[in-house]
């Protein structure tokens, strides 16, 4: 569904991304783990076009997206959850939902709705007339994926969403995530937590200075404790 071939990115003079290259099939969790500032957040900004690419392409479901403006790759139905949440602070949470709604294609699956969201997070369901600026970072973080959910997208991007979340909400969204999994969505998971993406990821890629140093299974991960010690620890 998605793929990255030789990606050069980074923001005015500094070179951010050296050649990145993956894939997410259709289906499948798959997680970019690094370190802080090891290219994450920028490999995933450069599949919607929110960084400069220098170099590579992007390909979604066969088509060169590569430099094209960011609210038509939206509308292919790709959608991302950024690290910083972006809510609207000041509107209610099932406004903010109506903010990133549109229509999807049939062709793929059942349409997202407030009610369809509010199944798969109750949570926001029972603070639905709240402002979105008294929620928690736990109630923000799902608010934030549920507005994605709301536009429709057949991959989506999650840019690191343990982060600075307390354990017992962590598991919570990974168990949605999981959730997310079985209805069918692909998943690209940029995270620092191991552990976290473990649960769901059905592949990894680790990145470290803007290069991919491991492509994998999960699991061949998780048996290697010299690939995870050599970039995963701190």
């Amino acid at each position: 569904m998605l793929d990255l071939v030789d990606v050069r990115a980074g923001y005015g003079l500094s070179a951010v991304l050296h050649g990145v290259s993956l894939e997410a099939r259709a289906g499948e969790v798959v997680s970019l783990l690094g370190r802080n500032g090891a290219g994450k957040s920028t490999t995933l900004k450069a599949v919607v076009n929110l960084v400069e690419i220098t170099g590579g392409a992007v390909r979604f479901d066969g088509q060169d997206i590569t430099r094209r403006p960011t609210h038509e790759i939206s509308r292919l139905g790709i959608g991302w959850v950024p690290e910083d949440r972006r809510i609207f602070s000041d509107l209610t949470v099932e406004e903010n939902l109506r903010v990133g709604a549109k229509a999807g294609d049939h062709r793929h699956g059942t349409e997202w709705s407030t009610d369809r969201v509010y199944h798969f997070f109750p949570r926001l369901g029972e603070m639905a007339r709240r402002r979105a600026g008294s929620l928690s970072g736990g109630e923000q973080q799902m608010l934030t994926v549920a507005r994605t959910l709301m536009g429709n997208p057949r991959l989506l991007l999650l840019d690191e969403p343990s982060e600075g979340l307390a354990p017992v909400v962590v598991k919570a969204l990974g168990e949605q995530i999981l959730a997310l999994k079985r209805e069918g969505l692909t998943i690209l998971l940029s995270e620092q937590n191991l552990k976290f993406a473990a649960r769901m990821a059905d592949r990894a890629y680790i990145i470290e200075k803007g290069q991919i140093r491991f492509e994998g299974p999960m699991g061949r991960l998780l048996a290697d404790e010299s690939v995870r010690r050599a970039y995963l620890t701190v």
